[in-house]
C-alpha cells in the first residue's frame, strides 16, 4: 500500500510540474503578443488554482485541459506557441568582417501582409538578385521595404544587424515594423529554420 502512494504522490508531483511548465510557456508566449492583455486574468486565474491545487488531480486535469484547449485556439489564429522560447535582437551596423563572428547574409523583403527572406553566404547582391527572381516568379508585388542584413543564432537568440548596403533611414524603418509584436514573431518564424 505504501508503494501505491508513493506512485501516487509522484504521479501528482510530476502532472502538477507538467502544468506549471505548460502554463509558463503560455504566459510567456502570450506575453510577446498585442493579444496578452486578452488572455491575463485567465492566466492568472490558472495560476492561482494551479497553486492551490497541489493534492488535487482533478483540478490539475481540469487546468490543463484548459490551457491545452487556450493553446490550440492561439494555433487556429496563426500562433506559434514555440516562438515563446525565442528573442529578437535588431542592432547596429555590421561589415564583412561579421563572418568571422558567425554572422550570415540576410535580404528581407517585406510586404504588406508577409515577408519573404533569404539567407547564406552569398554577398547581399546575389542573394537580393535570387530573392527577386522568385518573388516576379510568384507575382509577388505588394514589397513595401527590402533589408540588407547579417544575423546570427546564439541559442534562442537571433541577432539582426544591418549591412553596410543598408541605409540607415531603411534600418530605422525595420526597427519600428519589429517593434509590433506579431512582426516580430513573422520574423522569428520565418528565421527559425534559417540556421
Amino acid at each position: 500500500m505504501a508503494g501505491f502512494a508513493k506512485r501516487l504522490t509522484s504521479s501528482i508531483s510530476e502532472r502538477l510540474a507538467s502544468t506549471w511548465t505548460l502554463l509558463s510557456d503560455t504566459t510567456n508566449f502570450l506575453s510577446r503578443t498585442s493579444i496578452f492583455l486578452q488572455y491575463e486574468a485567465q492566466l492568472r486565474d490558472m495560476r492561482s488554482r494551479l497553486a492551490s491545487a497541489r493534492d488535487n488531480i482533478d483540478e490539475l486535469r481540469a487546468i490543463k485541459r484548459e490551457l491545452t484547449e487556450l493553446r490550440e485556439a492561439l494555433r487556429l489564429q496563426g500562433y506559434d506557441l514555440s516562438l515563446g522560447k525565442l528573442e529578437l535582437a535588431i542592432k547596429g551596423f555590421r561589415n564583412d568582417a561579421a563572418v568571422a563572428e558567425g554572422f550570415k547574409r540576410l535580404v528581407l523583403f517585406i510586404g504588406d501582409r508577409d515577408l519573404w527572406l533569404i539567407g547564406g553566404t552569398d554577398n547581399h547582391i546575389v542573394l537580393h538578385d535570387h530573392l527577386e527572381e522568385e518573388c516576379v516568379r510568384r507575382g509577388i508585388s505588394d514589397i513595401r521595404q527590402k533589408h540588407y542584413l547579417w544575423y546570427s543564432w546564439n541559442h534562442g537568440l537571433l541577432m539582426i544587424s544591418g549591412a553596410d548596403s543598408e541605409p540607415k533611414d531603411d534600418f530605422e524603418e525595420l526597427r519600428t515594423w519589429a517593434a509590433v509584436p506579431e512582426h516580430r514573431l513573422a520574423l522569428l518564424s520565418r528565421m527559425k529554420k534559417v540556421r
